[in-house]
């Protein structure tokens, strides 16, 4: 005999689950898959002669100290700068780059140690569709080819960057 449950109403010993929470897992699993499925993102050689955006510093005590604790410089090709000055929405072929370098104390100033990160957001709405458009990769320390996340890194970065997403995905903007 096959007992009927109700989709709402658990079996013993077995959880809850929505039609909803089951629905956003699975598309959580699916946007992963294509991720991992898209074209890798380059290093962006040359990019310390684009635009620099800003610069902040990460310290102890911000929830993301552990991740990206540092000193951080973001630059814009040309492309992604006219979208930061213009405030819209990002072309294909926009790519912003964050450079994360170690924070040192020395002399009374906060002063550059060795590079940590190069992450890359790269703006391709037909490669990267699964990540609101948007190739993401992270180099570690100097290396132009030694990732530092891994096969999610799409995945991984955009999960984060999806609270932008009436920014275009984007956490910096523009300072006039």
């Amino acid at each position: 005999m096959t007992r009927r449950v109700h989709p709402t109403r658990a079996l013993p010993g077995r959880p809850v689950r929505s039609g909803l929470a089951m629905t956003a897992t699975a598309l959580a699993l699916a946007a992963a898959a294509a991720a991992a499925d898209a074209p890798p993102v380059p290093y962006p050689q040359g990019y310390r002669e684009w635009t620099h955006v800003k610069s902040m510093v990460i310290q102890p005590g911000h929830a993301l100290y552990e991740a990206f604790g540092g000193i951080h410089h973001l630059y814009a090709n040309p492309k992604a700068l006219a979208a930061y000055r213009s405030g819209g929405r990002f072309a294909d072929g926009s790519v912003i780059v964050f450079d994360l370098l170690e924070a040192r104390g020395a002399e009374s100033a906060v002063q550059e140690g060795a590079r940590k990160v190069v992450g890359v957001m790269v703006k391709d709405a037909r490669r990267y569709a699964a990540t609101g458009g948007w190739g993401f990769e992270a180099f570690k320390g100097a290396s132009t080819t030694e990732r530092a996340v891994g096969a999610n890194a799409a995945a991984a970065c955009y999960q984060c960057h999806t609270a932008k997403k009436d920014s275009d995905f984007v956490f910096s903007a523009w300072r006039p």
